[in-house]
């Protein structure tokens, strides 16, 4: 494989390394979930402040905030009221900058969410929108159209919203505005220049704040074609399985347009600001969005998708790699985030009965989460085994808030307790996301175990007591001092973004070796294995006369 810029990170580098986002390991905190600093069960922006030497203990080079903007919170925050603000429920400006000097000072990144395909209904665009005529300039702002039948009655499409129920929503004067996702997060309309500035306006917001970088939450939206007569709902699945650009609503061609003024803002800045896109598509097209001319870096969630088998693994990462070097991009690697079940818990589950489909966990949370099916020590096991897989492969490495504390999911949440809109507008389909989304132990016995004074927003179960921080801070083996350890090493390990794949026997096991002599070593089956000369720098659990257990991976140099 062909290498690329070598960007091998510490604390005296990364400050004006252009390049210290291609191998980075990047540490996704949930804002609301991460520590609550004022007592009123909502974690906020002093509570992440609080944390930083956590945070630089754990030995990361970046730290991604999931949105903290003014928000009515029918999507978690994702529904924003206003891009260049901080929610008061979470703190002031002035409070972020505080936090951001602390992060750079503990010499790491800050890299935020922006929400670019749609804002809250509580917006001042949107209100003045609905307060507007049909044809309005304001309306121009987002996308109003009128309905169907005699009397406009009837929505402009059959289409529905990610999140249940139409995508179309209509107001006192008869039209109706598209929502892709909840009837509160109303579509921009990216064909309108003034939406076009004022985002590159907030870009620039946050960029001179001290922020380095970006995730574009649903990057592959924002551009449509709404031409009539529009689609249908077969005609728009029809043109999903086409994958050539031409989808009126994902993926356009035109959407890199927007990120190419983007990227030229970007690179106004020195070092660069850098971007990584949220775009859920086809692996042949996800390569425009990872272009160093667009936005630098696209998530990768193969391995997010994959059952916890080698040939599946070692497939994704040979095809990844070799479409980063063909785009001169870096590879992404994740395993958990805020909008999927903790992989934990995934890997501790049956696999299904259909081989065409892996293991996601919704179905069995769907059912109840019945403790019996789920091998919590299996699933934590494998676990800790795919992240060192992960955090020796080349390219960056995202993390979610909890994973280093082996959390798995919170399956049972009371119906009254659930913020999630999926739940809300899928009854019966799915129960949503809140389960990764609950607070974080600190200790083992405090009030809501340490997140806060007061009992945290979504509640916490009785379990969270083991897998506290401080229960785990000073123990051997634990699952927080194994990401220590393993981060603190990628570090000084660092190398060149390429890998070879050794040889050997046995399907269950890969052995790659990076090109500084730093080998992995990984086995998927359920006998052990003899590991290969070298001296073992790091394993997920403790080796049996220099044989590796099943479901465990060790690291060699």
């Amino acid at each position: 494989m062909t290498a690329s810029p070598l960007s091998v990170l510490n604390a005296d580098t990364l400050a004006s390394d252009p390049n210290w986002w291609r191998q980075a390991a990047v540490y996704q905190i949930y804002p609301r979930s991460f520590h609550d600093a004022n007592a009123d069960g909502l974690g906020d922006i002093k509570g992440i402040t609080a944390k930083v030497e956590y945070l630089k203990e754990l030995g990361l080079d970046a730290v991604w905030l999931s949105p903290f903007y003014p928000s009515e919170l029918a999507d978690g925050g994702y529904d924003v009221a206003d891009y260049r603000n901080v929610d008061p429920r979470l703190g002031t400006l002035a409070d972020f900058d505080e936090m951001a000097a602390a992060i750079h000072d503990a010499g790491m990144k800050i890299i935020v969410d922006i929400v670019p395909n749609h804002s809250s209904d509580q917006h001042a665009w949107f209100q003045e929108a609905l307060a507007a005529e049909k044809g309005s300039a304001a309306r121009a702002r987002y996308i109003f159209r009128d309905g169907q039948g005699a009397n406009g009655e009837l929505p402009p499409s059959d289409w529905g919203s990610i999140f249940g129920g139409p995508a179309w929503t209509q107001v006192p004067d008869g039209q109706w505005y598209l929502h892709l996702f909840a009837s509160e997060q109303p579509d921009f309309n990216w064909d309108n220049r003034e939406v076009r500035d004022d985002f590159l306006k907030t870009l620039r917001f946050w960029s001179d704040r001290g922020v380095d970088g970006f995730r574009i939450d649903v990057a592959h939206a924002l551009s449509k074609d709404l031409s009539e007569p529009l689609p249908n709902k077969a005609e728009l699945r029809r043109l999903e399985k086409l994958h050539n650009g031409s989808n009126p609503l994902w993926d356009r061609d035109q959407v890199h347009e927007i990120y190419a003024e983007w990227r030229a803002l970007f690179n106004e800045y020195n070092p660069p600001r850098t971007a990584v896109a949220e775009a859920w598509v086809d692996q042949s097209r996800r390569a425009r969005y990872a272009s160093l001319d667009s936005l630098g870096q696209a998530f990768n969630f193969d391995l997010l998708m994959a059952d916890f088998e080698a040939e599946s693994f070692a497939s994704i990462v040979t095809k990844n790699l070799a479409e980063s070097a063909a785009t001169g991009a870096s590879s992404t690697w994740v395993f958990s985030n805020h909008d999927v079940v903790r992989h934990a818990t995934r890997y501790g589950l049956p696999k299904l009965a259909d081989a065409e489909k892996t293991q996601d966990g919704k179905t069995w949370l769907l059912n109840g989460g019945d403790e019996s099916e789920l091998d919590r020590e299996l699933g934590l096991r494998r676990a800790r085994a795919a992240t060192l897989f992960m955090l020796g492969l080349p390219g960056s490495a995202y993390l979610y808030q909890g994973e280093e504390l082996g959390l798995h999911e919170v399956a049972h949440i009371a119906d009254a307790d659930r913020q999630d809109p999926a739940f809300f507008r899928n009854t019966g389909i799915e129960v949503g996301r809140d389960g990764c989304r609950v607070p974080l132990p600190w200790t083992s016995t405090d009030t809501s175990f340490g997140f806060g004074d007061a009992p945290a927003h979504l509640p916490q179960p009785a379990w969270f007591a083991e897998h506290a921080a401080s229960a785990q801070d000073t123990q051997e083996g634990s699952t927080l001092n194994l990401y220590r350890d393993a981060l603190a090493l990628r570090r000084q390990l660092q190398t060149g973004e390429e890998l070879d794949w050794v040889a050997n026997a046995n399907a269950d096991v890969l052995h790659f070796a990076r090109p500084n002599g730093w080998n992995v070593v990984t086995n998927f089956g359920e006998t052990a294995v003899a590991l290969p000369s070298g001296t073992v720098a790091v394993s997920s659990v403790p080796l049996e006369d220099r044989k590796l257990p099943a479901n465990a991976t060790a690291w060699l140099v």
